[in-house]
Order: C-alpha cells, then sequence, then structure tokens
C-alpha cells in the first residue's frame, strides 16, 4: 500500500487552465511502465502491484526502449469544468505502431480508444498526421490517461495538452510549412528535370530521384504519406519510409559520381561508394524480404553520408570549385543528420523546441539549395570551356579563311600563267599527237606479237613445271632430302590430303579405284570433309586418311608424310631423338609413330624390296586391303 501511495503521489498533475493553450508533458510529469510479456491488461495496470512500478522518466521524452515490449504510459490531469475552451491530448510521434488510450470518467471507469499508424486513416477522429483525443472537461476531477504503446521502431511519448484552438492554429501553421518545404521539393525536381531533358546530363536526373525520395521520406516521417498517399494501406507505414531512405542514399552517391567525376578525378574513392552502394543494397534487401524492422536503424545512413561529404572535400582541394558547393550542401545536412542522432541517444541540451523536431526538413533544404548551386556551377564551368572553344574555333576559321583567299589569289595566277603556257604547247602537243598516233598502231602490231610468244612460252614453262614437279616427286619417293625440299611438294594439309586421295580413289573427277568398305558400290560422291569420299548407296563417309598409316595420328599431317620419308630412305634407322630435333616433335611421339611405321616396314619387307622406281615409301601408306582393292 505505500509503494501504491509512493508511486501515486509522486508524479505531477497538470492542471487544465485557460492561461495556457498547450503544455508538453516532461520529466516527473510523465511516468512509464514496461510490459516485456505485452499481457497486461488495464485492470492489471490499475492493480497496486503494478500501478505502484510506474517510473518517472529519467529524460523529457520517454520512448520504448525495447522494441520488442509494450510500454504504459501516464499523466495526471486536473480536469476544470469552469475553462471556456476544448480540450485534446496529442502524441507527437505518428510513426507509433499501436496507441490504446484509456481515458478517466471521474467516476472510476475507463473509456478505451485506438489508434496508430497501422490502423486505416479513416478511423482517427481528427484528420490530421499527428494522434488526438478529445477529453471530457465537464467535471472537477484529477483523472489518470493511461496509454499502452507498441511499436516495432523507436517511439517517442511526447504527450501534449492543447486547446482546440491552440491545435487549430498550429495544425494550420504546420501545413502550411509543410506546404512550402515540399513545394520546394517539387520545384527543384521538375527544374532539374527539365535540365535533364534539355542538356542529358544524368547528374541531373540523379538530382531529380535524390530530392523525390527525400521527400517521400520526410512524408513518411512526418505522417504526410499516411494522409494523402495511402490512407486505406496502413501496412505501407512499415517500411515505405525504408525503401525512401534508401533510394536517397543510393540517387545521393551516384550523384556524387556524376558531378563530382570520380571515376576519372578519384578512381579509388569511386570503387570504394560503388561498395558501399551495393553493401546498401544488400542490406536494403534483407530488411525488405527478412525483417522489415530493421529499416529503423537508420545510422546506417552515416556511412554513405559521411563517404559523399569525404569525397567531395576531396574533389574539392583537388581544385574542382563546384565541389565547394556541394561541401556546403553535405556540411549541412551533416550537422542535422548528427543533431537527430544525437537526439536519439538522449543528448542533454540540444532541444530547441519546433526547430529541433524539423531540423533535419531545414538541414535538407539547404543542401538542395547548396547542390543546386553546385550543378550551376558546373554548368557554367562547362558553359565558360564551351564559350572559350567556340571563340578559338571562331578565330581559326577566321584565319582559314584569310588564308584560302590568298591561296585562291595566288591559284589563280598560277592558273592564268598555266593557260598561257598550254596554249602555246597545244600546237606542239598536236603535232607530237599524230606522230604518236603512228607510233600507237607499230606498238599495236608488236603487243600482239608479243602477246602469241607468252602464250607459247606458258605453255612451255607449264610442260617444265609438271617435269620439275615429277622429278622432285621422284626425288622425294626414293631420295634423301630435307623437310623445307620435302615441303615444296606437301606444303600443307590440302596437299596432303589430295596425294592420299589419288592413291586411294584416283583423281577428283573420276572415282577410278573407289569402292565402298561397307556395301561395295563403286559410285560416290564428295563427303562432309575435304577430300572424303561419301558412297553413292549407302551414304558411308569415308576420310582421306581411314585406313592409311597416317589414321589416328595426332601429328601435323606433312610431318607425318616426312617422318614416313625418312624411316622409308633409312630403312627405319633414323632414332627417334633424331626424328624429335628434325620435326620439333616429342620424343615420345616420334618413337611410338616410328615404332608403327617399323612395323609395317618389316611386315611389306618384300613388296619394298620388289618395288619399282617411284613407289618409295608411298608403299607404306596404305593398308593391304586398299591395294589389292
Amino acid at each position: 500500500m505505500l509503494m501504491t501511495l509512493t508511486g501515486a503521489y509522486s508524479q505531477r498533475v497538470r492542471a487544465i487552465t485557460d492561461s495556457e493553450d498547450q503544455h508538453i508533458f516532461v520529466g516527473e510529469e510523465i511516468q512509464y511502465l514496461e510490459d516485456t510479456a505485452g499481457i497486461y491488461s488495464l485492470s492489471q495496470i490499475l492493480s497496486p502491484p503494478l500501478n505502484g512500478r510506474f517510473v518517472n522518466s529519467a529524460t523529457n521524452t520517454p520512448q520504448n526502449y525495447h522494441l520488442k515490449s509494450t510500454y504504459w504510459f501516464r499523466v495526471k490531469i486536473r480536469h476544470n469544468p469552469e475553462s471556456g475552451k476544448n480540450w485534446i491530448l496529442e502524441f507527437f510521434d505518428q510513426t507509433i505502431d499501436d496507441i490504446t488510450a484509456y481515458l478517466p470518467d471521474g467516476k472510476g471507469g475507463y473509456s478505451m480508444r485506438r489508434m496508430g499508424d497501422q490502423l486505416p486513416f479513416s478511423e482517427r477522429e481528427y484528420a490530421h498526421k499527428n494522434f488526438e483525443l478529445n477529453i471530457a472537461n465537464d467535471a472537477q476531477f484529477d483523472g489518470t490517461y493511461y496509454f499502452r504503446v507498441k511499436s516495432h521502431q523507436t517511439a517517442d511519448a511526447i504527450i501534449v495538452l492543447r486547446s482546440v484552438n491552440r491545435f487549430i492554429r498550429y495544425a494550420l501553421d504546420e501545413y502550411f510549412i509543410f506546404g512550402i518545404f515540399y513545394g520546394m521539393v517539387l520545384v527543384f525536381s521538375f527544374y532539374n528535370l527539365m535540365m535533364y531533358l534539355a542538356v542529358r546530363q544524368v547528374q541531373y536526373l540523379y538530382y531529380v530521384l535524390y530530392n523525390l525520395c527525400v521527400g517521400l521520406f520526410e512524408m513518411c516521417i512526418d505522417g504526410v504519406a499516411y494522409q494523402y498517399l495511402w490512407p486505406n494501406a496502413p501496412e505501407w507505414n512499415q517500411y515505405a519510409y525504408g525503401i525512401a531512405l534508401y533510394g536517397v542514399s543510393i540517387f545521393a552517391l551516384q550523384f556524387t559520381r556524376t558531378l563530382l567525376y570520380t571515376p576519372r578525378k578519384a578512381p579509388v574513392l569511386d570503387r570504394i561508394i560503388v561498395g558501399i552502394m551495393a553493401l546498401r543494397t544488400v542490406f536494403f534487401v534483407v530488411c525488405l524480404f527478412f525483417n522489415t524492422d530493421w529499416f529503423s536503424y537508420k545510422f546506417v545512413e552515416l556511412v554513405p553520408l559521411a563517404v559523399a561529404f569525404y569525397t567531395g572535400i576531396y574533389i574539392y582541394r583537388k581544385g574542382y570549385h563546384p565541389a565547394r558547393f556541394f561541401v556546403l550542401g553535405y556540411t549541412f545536412l551533416s550537422i542535422g543528420f548528427i543533431h537527430k542522432l544525437l537526439l536519439m541517444l538522449h543528448v542533454e541540451g540540444l532541444n530547441f523546441g519546433v526547430v529541433t523536431y524539423y531540423s533535419l526538413s531545414i538541414c535538407f533544404v539547404l543542401e538542395m539549395v547548396f547542390l543546386s548551386f553546385a550543378i550551376g556551377d558546373k554548368v557554367r564551368i562547362l558553359k565558360r570551356k564551351k564559350d572559350k572553344a567556340q571563340k578559338q574555333i571562331i578565330h581559326q576559321m577566321m584565319v582559314n579563311e584569310k588564308l584560302k583567299d590568298s591561296l585562291n589569289s595566288r591559284l589563280e595566277a598560277q592558273v592564268r600563267e598555266r593557260t598561257h603556257e598550254v596554249l602555246e604547247k597545244s600546237a606542239i602537243i598536236a603535232a607530237q599527237n599524230e606522230e604518236l598516233t603512228e607510233v600507237n598502231a607499230l606498238l599495236q602490231k608488236q603487243k600482239e606479237e608479243i602477246l602469241q610468244m607468252n602464250l607459247l612460252l606458258e605453255k612451255d614453262n607449264e610442260v617444265l613445271h609438271t617435269n620439275v614437279v615429277k622429278v622432285t616427286q621422284a626425288r622425294v619417293m626414293s631420295a634423301e632430302v630435307d623437310f623445307e625440299e620435302f615441303s615444296k611438294i606437301y606444303p600443307d594439309n590440302d596437299s596432303c590430303f589430295k596425294f592420299l586421295a589419288a592413291m586411294k580413289w584416283g583423281n577428283e573427277t573420276a572415282s577410278d579405284h573407289y569402292q565402298c568398305r561397307k556395301c561395295g558400290h563403286d559410285h560416290s560422291f564428295h563427303g562432309h570433309t575435304p577430300y572424303s569420299r561419301r558412297c553413292a548407296k549407302c551414304d558411308y563417309d569415308e576420310s582421306v586418311i581411314a585406313h592409311t598409316i597416317f589414321q589416328n595420328t595426332r601429328i601435323p599431317i606433312n610431318k607425318a608424310f616426312y617422318m614416313v620419308f625418312l624411316m622409308y630412305t633409312t630403312k627405319g634407322k633414323i632414332s627417334s631423338h633424331k626424328l624429335s630435333e628434325i620435326l620439333s616433335i616429342r620424343q615420345g611421339t616420334c618413337w611410338a609413330y616410328a615404332s608403327r611405321i617399323k612395323k609395317v616396314m618389316q611386315d611389306r619387307r618384300k613388296e619394298i624390296a620388289a618395288s619399282k622406281s617411284g613407289e618409295g615409301w608411298s608403299l607404306l601408306v596404305l593398308e593391304h586391303s586398299l591395294e589389292t582393292a
């Protein structure tokens, strides 16, 4: 019982008086109780054990210090029926999810009202962004008002007793200020959108998106977005501000990159900015899809803010003048952000009334102004450079015009001189033309004779070339030549395949020796690979190296030819090391292929001994089945 009386009498009572239109409950005037399980009912709260556990707030403005808990707040009001004004209780913090208010009737009973941004806006008692309750003031009594508060983000229990007249004046003034602020956001955005459409510089577009995200974030924080944008969709209140804040960070960093040319002027800082944008995006996705309560951790925005601020200082120190307005803008924004952060940490001495509540909005406006100056300064610098370049171009065009006139005068004089000379020489040229005509006729006859002689020489050259090839082939078949000379006869895969095709099937136009290995048919067409043959009856496609000593070898075909030639001319006595040195092939590969050739030479030693002149090493190429065929 003593505890109950101590709790009851330690709280100060606020009396309604017409001399004061507004009063904010602070200090000992507001008490709270933490309900960690969220299970207490009003009857339990009114019971002496729990009623005595209410404590005074350690700060002027108490909060829900633990987001998982439910908090009970109470204030005491001394009603005055002689007052000539109507009175309301108002909650300033319009981001609170759920408020259940218990209003005393002066007779020991309570009526309940529910408020909060998780309820449709139409259910509010006043169509205002804050939460207001009419209080009855028709009897003299001291009433204790209880408020059960549950919110997913930090909520300030700013409870205000106001007269209705004072509330109307305040609301009109506040909405007028909102109109100015959001009007400035739209004006800045529209102006820069027009600039983007005019000059197509992407920093204007990023600035427009940044301003719109700032405006949306402020509307979410002020409760105006709920009132005007989604009054029947309260679920948006849980994460719309987080989406807007993400857009603020991303577009601010993109604007920083494009305005200050960080990819060119500060590549290291640019990579850091891109990395922070990626991390911020990951955090945003985690908040959006896993836990929207994490959107309330607004202090993470200090990182992109600090990086953008430092980037502006760094670029300005490197001599880029438009960055000075950028630095000024972010200076004010940093002051506003840090001020709000210190207020969240309950640092005393920083509350300056209305200016404190709207400090971040004021800093946003100042930042928008200075960022607009920064963009304008950048445009002025670009225009100055463009004007300078145009003056240089005009000056150069004037110099070129003078040079052109001078050159034209000189050319005209030279043309007159040359025309006179041409006229003098015309007669001489006419006489010479007659002589040239006669000479041309003679030359034409000589040309015809030379053409006939060339035809005869070409025929002789063809016969000589054929003889040389035949002699060289004969030497290659039986004599020892080096790889360079061997390569002149078989310089590439095509010549080697052509030689094999001729050995297997005859020339390309007539398949004299062709016989299908599957069905025995003697007519074929060109196959899928060079020099292959496809049976006209069963479609069996036989490659040119199939059933030859070169089948399944990985050695280049002309080197394989030469290895067969060397093995033949040395009668298999050349070593694999020597072959590797001559052909530039691994010794193991040379040994394996040389062993294969030696085996064929052993199997065909009688045919080799009885071979005719000119056959030589070609006896080793085909399988016996082909030869007999």
